[in-house]
């Protein structure tokens, strides 16, 4: 999970992903913003995230990201 941190502390510094967990709740995290960490989360754990992924369920926390890419892996 810690390399999944620092992707996300990459893209989006200003954002506290360690602490936060409801991202998508308190609209931390946007339609785009999702948009491109499943692109960056594609690539950088060569997985394909299905759209039934696509949910916000998925991108609440960095725990549920994680969640989802070791169901996808």
């Amino acid at each position: 999970m810690e390399k999944l941190l620092e992707l996300l502390n990459s893209l989006y510094s200003e954002i506290d992903f360690k602490n936060e967990k409801k991202l998508i709740e308190n609209h931390i995290l946007d339609s785009a913003s999702v948009v491109s960490i499943v692109s960056e989360i594609e690539d950088e754990f060569d997985i394909s995230i299905p759209m039934e992924y696509i949910q916000p369920k998925y991108f609440e926390s960095v725990e549920a990201m994680w969640e989802m890419i070791e169901e996808l892996s």
